[in-house]
C-alpha cells in the first residue's frame, strides 16, 4: 500500500509517492501547484500566439495586450459557469462564490469569456475578428494542454473505475467524495486496495488530444482557406474530443437535476456547428472559383 498523498499508474508500474496538491513559502502561506501551472499555461500560450502572429505577419505586441484583458475576463467567465452549474454548493453561502482557492473553474466558461474579449477586442483594434480568433486559439489551446496537469495535481476530473493501460490509482481521502462511485468502491474492495480508487486518468486524455489538436492547427495555418477556419478546427476538434472524454468523467456539471452533461451537449453543439460552418464554406469557396 502507498501513501495518501502519491499517485501510482498501475499497469505501467509508475509511482509518484508524496506528492503534495501546494507548496509552503516560508512556512507562512502556501501556494497550489494548481496556480502555479495554469501561470506557466498562460505563459506559454502567449508564446504560442506570438508564434502565430510572427508567422502570419501580425504585430505580436498586440496580442500581449490582447492577453492581459482575455485572461482577466476569461477567469471570471470560467468561475461563473461553475457557480451556475454548481448553484446548490453556493446558493446558501454566497461568499464563497469568491473564494478561487477552493477550486472551481470551467474551461468552457473561460474559453467562452476569451471569445467576448476578442469580439470587443477586435473592434477596438479595427482589426477582423476571424484573424484575432485564428491566432489567439493557438494559444488558448497551449494553455488548455498545460492547466489541464494541474487538474492531476488536485486529484480531481478522473473518470469511472478501469484497468486499462492508462489507468491511475488515488487515494479515497485524497479525492472529491462526490466523485467517488459504487463501481471504484467495489472494483477496490475487490481488488484488495480498500481505500483507494482506481480511475480513467481524463485530464491526459484530453491533454493529449488538445496537444494532437494543437499540432494540427500549426501545420495547418498556412493552407487554411478561409478567414476563421482555423479557429473553427479549434472549436470543432475540442468539441469532439471533450463529448467523449467528458463523457467518462464523475464530476460533471449537469442541467439541474436532469443528469444532462451540460459540457457534453455543448461540446456536440460546437462540434456539430463547426463543421456545418467549415462545409459552408467550403461550397461558397468552389462556387466562387467558378464563377
Amino acid at each position: 500500500m502507498f501513501a495518501l498523498d502519491a499517485i501510482s499508474f498501475p499497469n505501467l508500474g509508475i509511482m509518484i509517492e508524496n506528492l503534495p496538491k501546494s507548496i509552503s513559502i516560508f512556512g507562512r502561506f502556501d501556494i497550489a501547484f494548481y496556480g502555479i501551472i495554469i501561470g506557466f499555461g498562460i505563459a506559454l500560450g502567449y508564446i504560442v500566439a506570438s508564434f502565430q502572429a510572427i508567422r502570419t505577419g501580425q504585430d505580436k505586441e498586440m496580442y500581449l495586450d490582447f492577453a492581459m484583458y482575455a485572461v482577466i475576463i476569461s477567469i471570471i467567465g470560467a468561475r461563473i459557469y461553475y457557480v451556475v452549474f454548481s448553484w446548490d454548493d453556493y446558493k446558501d453561502d454566497i461568499v464563497q462564490i469568491f473564494n478561487l482557492r477552493a477550486g472551481g473553474l470551467a474551461i468552457y466558461g473561460g474559453v467562452i469569456g476569451g471569445i467576448v474579449t476578442g469580439f470587443v477586442y477586435s473592434k477596438i483594434k479595427k482589426i477582423k475578428f476571424t484573424l484575432l480568433a485564428d491566432t489567439a486559439c493557438a494559444g488558448l489551446l497551449t494553455g488548455q494542454i498545460i492547466g489541464r496537469w494541474g487538474n492531476f495535481f488536485n486529484r480531481e476530473a478522473f473518470g469511472d473505475y478501469t484497468d486499462s493501460l492508462l489507468a491511475m490509482r488515488l487515494s479515497t481521502y485524497d479525492v472529491n467524495q462526490n466523485a467517488i462511485t459504487r463501481k471504484m468502491l467495489e472494483m477496490a474492495e475487490e481488488g484488495g486496495y480498500v481505500g483507494f480508487i482506481q480511475v480513467h486518468p481524463t485530464f491526459l486524455y484530453e491533454s493529449v488530444w488538445n496537444l494532437c489538436l494543437l499540432v494540427i492547427i500549426l501545420l495547418y495555418t498556412r493552407h487554411k482557406k478561409f478567414g476563421g477556419e482555423i479557429f473553427l478546427i479549434y472549436m470543432g476538434g475540442y468539441g469532439l474530443g471533450r463529448a467523449i472524454i467528458e463523457g467518462l468523467r464523475t464530476d460533471q456539471l449537469t442541467i439541474g437535476s436532469s443528469g444532462i452533461a451540460v459540457s457534453q451537449m455543448l461540446a456536440l453543439f460546437l462540434f456539430t456547428t463547426s463543421v456545418l460552418i467549415i462545409l459552408y464554406n467550403r461550397v461558397l469557396l468552389k462556387k466562387n472559383k467558378k464563377k
